[in-house]
């Protein structure tokens, strides 16, 4: 298995991002191989620095860089040898198994789309979130940012992809699939809600138990939560929160621990060919490192191919 990674994305690149590589490289299994993707004698005097030694670390040069505040679909198309697009030449080409960034998020998704292609069938591909539970585990939350706006049709798709994904990637039979709302009686929310939830309910491939509401997030209600980008990216980030903020209270919990995007370290985009993890822009050492244990987990349990083989 080889999983590239974008070396040069993120705030705190490239130390951070070759510091997580070092870090992963000692605890991932040897038939794992980290591709470090951006400029060479960089990233090699990095190595050197964390005392790298072995074979679990490849680095492919990538003289250019998608910047943190750079038009996506523009500097993609203007920086071609850039490390977002160099690792996305190497996905398509079937030469790593997966491509990590904690660079520019919209870079990330729009080279998604244009390399590897959204799955046939899928409308809008969406970023997920892991969002923990207080009963163990974690939900799988989509969208959290990729489609600000969504109609009922994307909604309900949603549900589907997340349920298909949530079923081999936790194991789990028949995933709770609810709608995210201002209330759990089916009649509540706005005109989108109300026809999302109707489609959601008659969806016979799906075990959809109704809406949900914020309160309902963190109590183990549903397996996987629909909701559109904008709604989703305030709610994430939210949840995000509870651990800096009762950090700075002083006050330490297993499950708050479990709100540090740490823990995870990324986010998937569902609905497309491939692997591709997006991470936090602010990533440090150990999000990295978990981001490539999520990255190798989601890898082995082939999610993308069982969706495109369920819409086919």
């Amino acid at each position: 298995m080889k999983i590239a990674v974008d070396a040069m994305g993120g705030d705190f690149a490239p130390e951070a991002i070759v510091e997580g590589a070092v870090l992963a490289a000692r605890e991932l299994p040897e038939d794992v191989t980290i591709v470090l993707v951006g400029k060479q004698a960089v990233i090699e005097e990095l190595l050197t620095k964390y005392q790298h030694t072995g074979s679990q670390i490849e680095v492919v040069h990538a003289e250019e860089v998608v910047e943190m505040g750079e038009h996506p679909t523009k500097a993609l198309s203007q920086k071609p040898n850039s490390s977002i697009g160099v690792g996305f030449k190497l996905l398509r080409e079937k030469q790593v198994d997966a491509f990590c960034g904690a660079g520019n998020t919209g870079a990330m998704h729009v080279g998604a789309l244009f390399s590897i292609k959204a799955i046939e069938g899928v409308q809008r591909p969406c970023i997920a979130g892991f969002v923990p539970q207080v009963t163990g585990g974690h939900a799988i939350m989509l969208d959290i940012g990729a489609n600000a706006d969504c109609k009922p049709e994307m909604l309900e798709q949603f549900g589907e992809i997340g349920s298909i994904y949530a079923q081999y990637t936790f194991g789990i039979d028949k995933p709770r699939v609810a709608l995210m709302n201002i209330g759990e009686e089916e009649q509540k929310g706005s005109l989108v809600a109300q026809a999302a939830h109707q489609m959601l309910k008659n969806n016979r491939k799906i075990h959809f138990i109704g809406n949900i509401e914020g309160k309902d997030m963190f109590v183990g209600k549903a397996d996987v939560i629909v909701t559109d980008g904008f709604t989703g990216n305030i709610l994430f980030k939210l949840g995000e929160s509870l651990y800096e903020v009762t950090k700075g209270l002083g006050i330490s919990h297993e499950f708050i621990d479990k709100t540090n995007y740490e823990s995870v370290g990324g986010s998937p985009i569902v609905g497309v060919n491939g692997n591709v993890i997006i991470a936090h822009g602010i990533s440090t050492p150990t999000a990295i490192k978990n981001m490539l244990h999520m990255t190798r987990k989601q890898v082995e349990t082939n999610a993308y191919q069982k969706i495109a083989q369920a819409l086919s």
